[in-house]
């Protein structure tokens, strides 16, 4: 019997999960779909520009798993652009591992435990919609914004 696969390390979730060409009825598009850690990996490589060896590690996987997951990742974004397929990001097997959120109601910096991932903590909710809430412990806000990007930079609009 194989062993379950390792959970990918994805620091980084999207605020938008559904793309889709422009002028095409939702009903009538094929969808694409995109785990996390795929875009993760693409977000690490081609965005960030780490080399392999990097992003494996920042991961916690193998630099041949991670080549299998950003090689799957390419090849479903390539379908859905030259055939105008929907991309929907959603699911995978990650923990969101990530100390860098700041509530924007209450000004309370989340420490997450680094060996936890944010779901395992609480800090994290999946809904039935696949949309991913986060949650201040403080006040309850949903309303958490990536505190490395203040005073309008990137990150503003924040988390819902």
């Amino acid at each position: 019997m194989p062993r379950p696969p390792k959970s990918r390390k994805v620091s980084f979730l999207p605020n938008l999960t559904y793309f889709k060409p422009a002028g095409v009825p939702l009903k009538e598009l094929e969808e694409e779909s995109l785990r996390f850690e795929e875009l993760e990996a693409i977000r690490l490589k081609d965005l960030l520009a780490f080399e392999q060896k990097a992003c494996a590690e920042r991961m916690g996987i193998s630099r041949p798993t991670f080549h299998r997951i950003i090689s799957s990742a390419r090849k479903k974004l390539s379908r859905a652009l030259v055939e105008g397929k929907a991309i929907r990001i959603e699911g995978g097997n990650y923990k969101l591992i990530t100390d860098h959120l700041r509530c924007s109601e209450c000004d309370y910096t989340i420490s997450p435990d680094p060996e936890k991932s944010i779901h395992e903590q609480g800090i994290i909710s999946g809904n039935i919609t696949g949309k991913i809430k986060f949650k201040c412990n403080k006040c309850n806000s949903r309303i958490l914004t990536d505190k490395r990007h203040r005073n309008g930079h990137r990150g503003k609009k924040g988390f819902r």
